[in-house]
């Protein structure tokens, strides 16, 4: 049994991770997985929130997703995510401020499409705000 598995993290724009993970914890949609080498095979949809790296000999790393797949054969697990961050390059005064832009569209809305994508750039910025919190907390 190995001890390590391989990961990749990948976004429509780059990627954000490629190489050996002892452990991840990923947002599955319905709730927090844990990965570890010889994991069971799986198919998973993930939401927006942290995934959780523990890489051999490094601390743990995180990575900020929103939405996307996650994949798990014998060897390998794959995140394919549709935005995926390094959470030291998330930016809380951006995330604040698109929070604020989509609280604002949602007051005035003009059609239900207009508040349908306000509520999910909440959501969103929402998502963001809470991981920047977990990783400030984190760093105590």
């Amino acid at each position: 049994m190995g001890t390590i598995f391989h990961l990749d993290i990948v976004s429509a724009e780059e990627s954000i991770y490629s190489g050996p993970a002892e452990f991840i914890a990923a947002p599955a949609l319905m709730g927090e997985v844990g990965i570890f080498p010889n994991h069971t095979p799986m198919l998973t949809r993930i939401r927006s929130g942290m995934v959780r790296i523990k890489a051999p000999l490094k601390d743990e790393e995180a990575v900020y997703v929103s939405g996307g797949m996650l994949e798990v054969q014998p060897d390998v697990v794959t995140i394919l995510a549709d935005t995926a961050i390094r959470g030291n390059d998330l930016d809380e005064a951006k995330a604040l401020e698109a929070k604020r832009r989509a609280e604002e569209a949602m007051k005035n809305k003009i059609s239900e499409i207009e508040y349908a994508r306000a509520q999910a750039e909440l959501i969103e910025a929402a998502a963001q705000l809470t991981a920047i919190q977990k990783l400030r907390n984190r760093g105590h």
